[in-house]
């Protein structure tokens, strides 16, 4: 596993840890195996995790806002954003469409794959930001819905 070669008080010591069990360490001293308890457990190192985001963000610009409304409030206002980059293929609604949560509203090609970005609002389209073939970024507004 590991070798040492340590000087203590003018004698020469190779050391080779063999095996190392939780705070119980087989050490060969000079061609003597010893079996040695460390002080603390030894941790050996783990290959770190890779934590990623998650891909597609949410399309509403402030997530820390409570996603309730007041009673007053209008109900299903706000806009749909791009959740990547890329370029718009087809736009399925017009302004003046009443859209639903979940209906499909665009088709986004990304990474030469077609995306489907769907409505997480219900209302009236009251504007098309953008045109097919128009190349958008993260987070671009595509449709307001008011």
């Amino acid at each position: 596993m590991s070798k040492y070669k340590f000087q203590i008080a003018n004698n020469q010591y190779e050391v080779d840890v063999t095996n190392v069990d939780d705070n119980v360490a087989d050490v060969i001293v000079n061609g003597t195996v010893y079996k040695v308890e460390v002080e603390k457990s030894l941790q050996t190192t783990k290959t770190p995790k890779l934590i990623r985001s998650v891909a597609v963000p949410n399309t509403d610009g402030s997530p820390q806002v409570a996603k309730t409304s007041s009673p007053a409030a209008l109900k299903g206002t706000g806009v749909i954003k791009s959740p990547l980059p890329g370029k718009v293929l087809n736009i399925l609604v017009k302004p003046g469409d009443m859209v639903s949560i979940g209906q499909k509203i665009a088709v986004l090609e990304a990474m030469k794959m077609e995306n489907n970005i769907d409505s997480d609002k219900e209302g009236r389209v009251t504007e098309v930001k953008v045109a097919k073939g128009d190349n958008v970024m993260e987070g671009d507004i595509l449709v307001v819905i008011g």
